[in-house]
């Protein structure tokens, strides 16, 4: 089996990439850029950009399967500053991507979806009942990104309807762990808060943006490359959740880590940073139905695995 991973450079890309070599996959790992903390986990790599349309096609060539991670993107403070050059790269790339899989006569294709597809409306309390697979329409995400997500998935779906490309999507919910990005603004809010419980001393403060009664529910990465492998496996064509039923408040999703840290911290709150949707969880009904797939790692064995590696990064 030859494989190409793109965004490989990447957080999930690059824990995926080891997860399929450890298989006994052949994986070519592509990225624009190198920053993760992993070596040795493919077997070929390629720097080069996805916007190009031949970039695309020259690392499709000879493959079974694309799983297509690459994007431009971050955390919430991220995606909400920017929002054109995020539509434009994103699409270029998945356009790209899709056409140049349909040329090469790929196999199978994956497509790394977001929750941020899901509709605002369905997000305006705290007290979310957990997004299905099919709540994505009336269609309103929450921003640019969203947006871009949900148009690449219906152009999944109408590859493979026009083309009889076969294609798999994934809506991803919050997924962490270590080798990810942790600071510079496009780290995603465990991280976050692991780096800042990390570089206070104890006591101290800690600062979270928004009034952290905002919830979400955070996946482990192991428990998601388990899952894409799962489903690009099987034979269910439509978008499904892969992420954790576990609410928590974002104080919550602190006290965690600082009770981890061992410290003495107080949480200061700064109402005026971006806080994204007020809630969102998944419901996994779909893909345990479908694909018998369940998170196994739990929030508080996943966040002390990430903690130590952030603190140790610091150190």
């Amino acid at each position: 089996m030859k494989v190409v991973v793109t965004g490989a450079g990447g957080f999930i890309g690059s824990h995926l990439c080891r997860y399929l070599q450890d298989k006994g996959y052949w994986v070519r790992a592509v990225d624009i850029k190198w920053d993760n903390y992993m070596s040795n986990y493919a077997d070929e790599y390629i720097t080069t950009d996805l916007r190009n349309a031949d970039s695309c096609y020259e690392i499709t060539k000879g493959m079974n399967r694309v799983y297509n991670l690459a994007a431009n993107m971050g955390g919430i403070g991220y995606i909400t500053e920017v929002k054109a050059e995020i539509v434009r790269d994103n699409v270029l790339i998945n356009v790209n991507m899709l056409e140049a899989a349909r040329k090469s006569n790929v196999d199978r294709f994956f497509f790394s979806s977001s929750a941020c597809a899901y509709p605002t409306y369905k997000q305006e309390s705290a007290a979310i009942i957990p997004l299905k697979e099919d709540d994505a329409y009336p269609a309103d995400p929450d921003n640019e990104y969203g947006w871009e997500k949900l148009f690449s998935e219906r152009l999944c779906l109408d590859y493979a309807e026009d083309f009889g490309l076969t294609t798999r999507i994934a809506r991803f919910h919050n997924i962490y762990g270590p080798e990810g990005t942790y600071m510079g603004g496009r780290e995603k809010a465990p991280a976050a808060l692991c780096r800042k419980v990390a570089e206070v001393s104890s006591p101290g403060k800690l600062e979270i943006w928004g009034d952290g009664k905002q919830t979400r529910s955070f996946c482990y990465v192991d428990d998601c490359v388990r899952g894409i492998e799962q489903l690009i496996e099987s034979d269910y064509p439509n978008p499904l959740n892969i992420g954790s039923d576990r609410l928590v408040t974002i104080n919550e999703l602190a006290d965690i880590i600082i009770d981890l840290s061992g410290k003495k911290i107080e949480k200061i709150h700064d109402p005026t940073k971006p806080q994204g949707v007020r809630g969102r969880n998944a419901d996994l009904t779909l893909i345990t139905k479908v694909l018998g797939w369940k998170p196994i790692v739990s929030l508080e064995e996943g966040l002390d695995k990430t903690y130590k590696w952030i603190e140790n990064q610091l150190r």
